[in-house]
């Protein structure tokens, strides 16, 4: 079993910056492909960005390309999601969620979720 706990929500001015974290506990994350996902009230929830388990490997959705850097360090067992440039459509919680071996761009398949970290985008 892995247990997922985000970390790093918050409430954030429009055009600033911030780090969400996914830190596992229970299993090495090291094999893992690495999601993270959005839920915006009233929405359903979308893929944001996704890291193989070769760092190398990274995919993001087209509203956060060029905004967003996704990486990984496996001796901390834990994914990061960082994001710049801010805007209030990214206000949603976040949610990471790991699948084995290959990397998480949709909810199929996936093995493990957190629980969710809320960002708030103030304009």
């Amino acid at each position: 079993q892995v247990q997922l706990v985000e970390s790093g929500g918050g409430l954030v001015q429009a055009g600033g910056s911030l780090r969400l974290s996914c830190a596992a506990s229970g299993r090495s994350l090291s094999r893992y492909g690495v999601g993270w996902f959005r839920q915006a009230p009233g929405k359903e929830r979308e893929f944001v960005a996704a890291i193989g388990w070769s760092a190398g490997d990274t995919v993001y959705a087209d509203s956060v390309k060029y905004r967003a850097t996704i990486s990984r360090d496996n001796a901390r067992n834990t994914v990061y999601l960082e994001m710049n440039r801010l805007k209030s459509e990214d206000t949603a919680v976040y949610y990471c969620a790991a699948r084995f071996g290959l990397v998480v761009t949709t909810a199929d398949g996936v093995s493990y979720w957190g629980q969710g970290t809320q960002v708030t985008v103030s304009s």
